[in-house]
């Protein structure tokens, strides 16, 4: 039986997104063994598609709703499930891998035996997956950045969707959580630390709920979620998130370590695979090419060619504001980028434009 659950399983959890991630290797079936027990898995294999209770579980499965509820419980504890209470009622979802129950296994910045196991089979995983095909070039980014915004360009004009300070201010509550990608690399090897802040991926409404209330991460007032977001951007992360105006989590990013990232930056062009607003314009009376923008830069999209100021690629450029953040001189500010588009309004709508791509064999 146990054979069974999971076989399905694997099928259950593909159909919900992999992060553009195989199924098709070995070590998919070790790590889903590794992540759930058997009756844990058979619960994940009758959730539906949208959040649900004990009772609807129960009905499908045939176990009485006391039962469906410890494991459900249980789950959301473990970060396997989502959790959290309308009007009342206790409902609960069930996540993709990613992103989603990879995340939550290690924002609590934990370092116990059980972490390390789950973090070897994850990570197990990801690298058979990466290595059994070449990376699918992106049709339409499933992601995006939030530019720096101290140094947007003082007359340029910034949608609300491209505004930090906007999420921080109109999200109640907000949690704070340690960077999953990070801590999964020190876990796997204490040695593995590139020293970038690691309390930093931010959390909103219901996500945040259910962060806050499990205890996978802390309640932050707006003032700490500024001073946050202030001390990713000197340090040089990138402030990514999923592509769509509605978001749940803003995650800083490190080149060296993070998903968002090193999924960008395994397409042949970046810039195309992250969606962006502005791009970086130096002036050249300021720069005294110290090359300081050149090193913070992570999708390498900045060089120093013997000109009086560096030269962008923009085909690698994501328009993030690393390189303006870190210039002693305020020499570098963002622009407006050219034929810039809008994300898309939430999820369900950057499916359909994924989806509507995919079947028509274009690109955005």
């Amino acid at each position: 039986m146990a054979t069974g659950v999971y076989q399905v399983l694997g099928e259950t959890m593909s159909r919900r997104g992999l992060g553009g991630r195989s199924a098709d290797v070995p070590e998919y079936q070790t790590m889903l063994r590794v992540l759930f027990t058997p009756e844990e898995a058979e619960i994940q294999n009758a959730m539906p598609a949208e959040r649900f209770t004990p009772g609807d579980i129960a009905a499908k499965t045939g176990k009485n709703i006391a039962d469906v509820t410890r494991i459900l419980e249980a789950m959301a504890d473990k970060g396997t499930c989502m959790s959290y209470t309308r009007g009342g009622t206790r409902l609960y979802f069930g996540p993709p891998l990613m992103p989603g129950i990879f995340e939550f296994q290690f924002m609590r910045g934990t370092s116990t035996d059980r972490d390390r196991e789950i973090a070897c089979a994850i990570n197990g995983y990801r690298k058979a997956a990466a290595s059994s095909s070449t990376p699918a070039r992106t049709v339409y980014p499933g992601s995006r950045v939030i530019p720096v915004g101290r140094n947007v360009q003082a007359q340029a004009a910034v949608q609300t969707y491209d505004q930090v300070i906007e999420y921080i201010n109109t999200s109640d509550p907000i949690a704070i959580t340690t960077c999953y990608c990070r801590h999964e690399a020190i876990l796997i090897d204490e040695k593995d630390n590139c020293g970038m802040p690691m309390e930093v991926c931010m959390q909103f409404r219901t996500s945040a709920e259910y962060i806050i209330e499990r205890k996978i991460g802390r309640r932050i007032d707006k003032q700490e979620a500024m001073d946050i977001m202030r001390r990713a951007e000197d340090a040089g992360l990138v402030h990514a998130c999923v592509n769509t105006q509605r978001l749940d989590f803003i995650c800083n990013c490190c080149a060296c370590h993070c998903a968002i990232l090193q999924g960008v930056l395994r397409q042949p062009k970046p810039g195309e695979a992250m969606l962006h607003g502005f791009v970086p314009s130096v002036e050249a009376e300021r720069c005294t090419l110290c090359g300081v923008c050149v090193d913070r830069c992570p999708t390498d999209a900045l060089t120093i060619n013997g000109g009086d100021a560096p030269t962008r690629d923009d085909e690698r450029c994501i328009g993030c504001g690393a390189c303006a953040s870190g210039c002693a001189e305020n020499a570098i500010v963002l622009v407006a980028r050219d034929g810039q588009l809008a994300p898309p309004a939430d999820r369900r709508a950057l499916g359909q434009a994924i989806m509507k791509l995919t079947m028509g064999g274009g690109a955005f």
